[in-house]
């Protein structure tokens, strides 16, 4: 439901309920397939922001493995280590007299989090329908619809035609899934199985043992503690509590609730329902926890799932599918994107994957788009959690990285195609996570640095931890809730309103005076310096991380005082002290360098060539370049060179989202060919999985999210004040359009290109509004009519 206080925050929300249209309606939408998923990655995602789903597709054995946003383990948990405060001057005299290595021992001594690691994201379990009488299937397809959020298996056997459709719905909170057999009855028996650990195989996929297809999987391993109930005439009720996980105990209670609905004879029996002689039958499901917030666990789940699947029980089928294609497509048909003819490959999905390195696939990189969108709508609407490592969907209780926010690029890059791709509804959870962490992340600035304001380092979970993890090579990194502000701040400025901008600016002020209070004077004079600090993940020639003052935080403290300076301005702030002060160490902050061998310094002193890996897969000093655009083509040439000095060292092939985002750097610096050979290794099976997922390996999904987003860049760019056209667009691509991309200031754009060239462009936004356009080297100034548009 889209509240009051949502829509004034999120002023599209009100708007997308009249604002359906039919976009889209000619491009390829779809993922399909001519078999079973046999791994956990070639299975197909459904999900409504909150609740997750993925459909296999199985013949005789149907999987439905479910998630829940909230199901992580632990329990609220205060990970802020008592020593730290007093460890920090140490700390910051051993990297003064260049004593790194001593630095990084007394941080993981005496400055880490109690624990060390957060707490990791869970799965909700496995629903298994055993089919009884099914043998092999012919004329089988198994698709998942992007237009209507539908995933979908088709077969037949003998005379009869088996179709299922599985969608996560917005509107009812329910995962539905319709059965149906023409010709013939459906006969099963519905289990439950409990989440359990996965195991990955050489590449990261989930390997297929002991979950193989051709085994029947057993509904009746479940641990103590986990109870599987009949619930009335027609539902199962399944009752189970969280993991503990290092050291801190266990404290949600998760209820999932199935309930059958169909003509033939439906029967609870123990643990289990049997359907019998049924031509349709539907299935409701319902997950929740006992999570009411980051402090609170005293949620009732089973009332919730009951109530749930109560209500949308009392629906038809119809009117339940027709309200969740509904909702989805007022968002999903604003943006439609045509790359080459169009024309539509007759191919499945994953052999287009296959061969997509050594053949170039626009269209597969039109799907690629339109695909993120789905999965960001999928995982992060008004009202969840945000999107994880995994977006919303993970097999076991021990996903890869634990599932959680990793606030050194992987949470930040989820979100960079929300504002270009037009659903920026989907930042609002990010939004009240940063609120949250304004909270916890205070107390991690007091107790750790002594400081006013908020903080948090590259990590979080859903207890919404601040404090240092996992050790000083990773964790001791002060700008995760810094840049985090980013993505709160591109929300304004593709949004311009100030009820939205009021309600940041708080976090906006609190993150610089952090900053304010922490920052420190450079024993060189070279300025102000963060310190003790990385630049995330990467060793430099004296083998730790350690150091004062890198490049990437220099640059999100450029940024970050920025913003709360032009939101101090915008709201006619009377605090003029605190903008002097902040004026002024912004002004301090050590300016970018360029080091002997001409390329972007990743530290304050010129230590790249002695860095242990030459192609790491973190680049975190160029985010001048992209996501910010302090470093750009127009402004700063010689910065841009140094850039891709770099970035040819780094070379261009490294993890999924790392690939992803040297993919958005190359566009950003307007290198369309050099970008689209890099697209192509991410489209790739190496780099992309059979159900489209992306591959670190294993699976994270902000490498789908930073794809989609530099492939929007390639064609539409919005930075410095500026509309920049076909910026990046490569050969091979001549031909196309796109629908509804967004741009700063508020506006839409629709362009079409052939040969190469721009052919057409609308722009629709606030009547009289001016805007800058850039193409081809000419700038433009339009001023829309009384409608609200322009043309060029």
């Amino acid at each position: 439901m889209i509240t009051a206080g949502l829509a004034a925050a999120f002023p599209g929300l009100a708007r997308a309920a009249v604002q359906a249209t039919t976009r889209g309606a000619q491009e390829s939408l779809s993922l399909w397939y001519q078999q079973a998923a046999a791994q956990w990655v070639e299975a197909l995602p459904v999900g409504n922001g909150r609740l997750g789903a993925m459909s296999f597709g199985r013949i005789a054995q149907e999987r439905i493995q479910l998630n829940e946003d909230t199901l992580f383990a632990g329990g609220p948990y205060d990970p802020n280590n008592p020593r730290s405060l007093a460890a920090l001057p140490q700390v910051r005299a051993l990297i003064d007299q260049a004593k790194f290595a001593e630095a990084a021992e007394l941080i993981s001594s005496s400055m880490m989090g109690v624990p060390k690691q957060q707490m990791p994201y869970g799965a909700a379990g496995d629903l298994l329908l055993d089919f009884q009488g099914v043998g092999a299937g012919t004329a089988y397809r198994r698709w998942l619809d992007l237009d209507t959020a539908i995933a979908a298996t088709r077969f037949s056997d003998g005379k009869t035609q088996y179709k299922r459709e599985v969608f996560a719905s917005v509107p009812d909170q329910v995962v539905a899934i319709r059965l149906t057999a023409t010709n013939g009855t459906l006969n099963f028996d519905l289990g439950y199985r409990h989440p359990m650990k996965a195991r990955y195989g050489a590449h990261g996929a989930t390997a297929n043992m002991p979950w193989d297809y051709r085994e029947p999987l057993r509904a009746d391993e479940r641990p103590s503690g986990l109870s599987v109930t009949p619930d009335g005439a027609d539902a199962l009720l399944i009752e189970g509590r969280n993991e503990s996980a290092e050291g801190i105990p266990s404290a949600l209670r998760y209820a999932v609730r199935v309930q059958a609905l169909g003509d033939g004879t439906i029967t609870p029996r123990q643990d289990r329902i049997e359907v019998r002689g049924a031509t349709t039958l539907t299935l409701l499901v319902a997950a929740a926890t006992s999570y009411v917030s980051y402090a609170d666990v005293s949620g009732d789940p089973v009332q919730v799932v009951r109530a749930q699947t109560a209500a949308a029980a009392a629906k038809p089928y119809a009117r339940l599918r027709s309200a969740h294609v509904h909702a989805h497509q007022m968002l999903f048909r604003r943006l439609s994107l045509r790359l080459g003819s169009g024309v539509a490959d007759p191919r499945p999905t994953d052999q287009r994957i296959a061969v997509a390195e050594q053949q170039p696939d626009a269209g597969l990189a039109a799907l690629y788009v339109q695909y993120g969108r789905y999965l960001l709508l999928s995982s992060s609407r008004p009202g969840s959690q945000p999107a994880n490592l995994q977006g919303l969907w993970n097999e076991g209780v021990n996903p890869p990285w634990g599932g959680k926010y990793t606030i050194n690029i992987n949470t930040q890059m989820n979100y960079w195609p929300a504002e270009s791709a037009n659903i920026g509804e989907c930042v609002e959870p990010l939004l009240r996570m940063v609120e949250d962490l304004s909270v916890t992340g205070a107390v991690t600035a007091r107790k750790g640095y002594g400081a006013r304001g908020w903080m948090a380092h590259h990590n979080t979970d859903l207890w919404r931890a601040a404090a240092p993890i996992d050790g000083p090579l990773w964790g001791m990194w002060p700008c995760g809730g810094a840049w985090l502000c980013q993505a709160l701040w591109d929300h304004y400025d593709y949004h311009p309103d100030a009820a939205y901008l009021r309600r940041i600016y708080p976090l906006l002020k609190g993150a610089s005076l952090f900053f304010v209070d922490t920052l420190v004077e450079d024993p060189q004079g070279r300025g102000l310096v963060t310190s003790p600090s990385i630049s995330p993940e990467n060793m430099h020639h004296k083998g730790v991380a350690t150091c004062a003052g890198p490049a990437m935080d220099r640059q999100i403290l450029r940024d970050l005082f920025g913003w709360t300076l032009q939101a101090h301005a915008l709201l006619g702030e009377t605090d003029a002290a605190f903008a002097a002060e902040l004026e002024a160490r912004r002004a301090r902050l050590p300016a970018d360098r360029i080091g002997a061998q001409g390329q972007l310094q990743e530290w304050l002193e010129d230590w790249d060539a002695g860095a242990p890996e030459q192609n790491h897969r973190h680049v975190s000093h160029l985010y001048a370049v992209y996501p910010s655009a302090q470093i750009n083509v127009r402004d700063t040439p010689a910065l841009i060179a140094a850039a891709k000095v770099t970035l040819n060292t780094r070379g261009d092939k490294s993890t999924g989202w790392a690939t992803a985002w040297r993919l958005a750097l190359w566009t950003r610096m307007g290198e369309g060919d050099r970008a689209h050979s890099i697209l192509q290794g991410l489209l790739g099976p190496e780099r992309t999985y059979p159900n489209m997922f992306d591959a670190h390996p294993p699976f994270q999904i902000d490498g789908n999210f930073g794809g989609a987003a530099a492939i929007l860049e390639m064609l539409v760019q919005s930075w410095g004040g500026e509309i920049h056209l076909l910026a990046a667009l490569p050969q091979a691509w001549p031909e196309g359009a796109v629908r509804g991309v967004r741009a700063r200031g508020g506006v839409e754009l629709d362009l079409d290109w052939s040969q190469g060239k721009l052919r057409q462009l609308l722009v629709r936004g606030k009547p009289g509004q001016k805007i800058k356009v850039r193409y081809a080297d000419r700038l433009t100034e339009l001023t829309l009519d009384a409608r609200g548009r322009a043309t060029m």
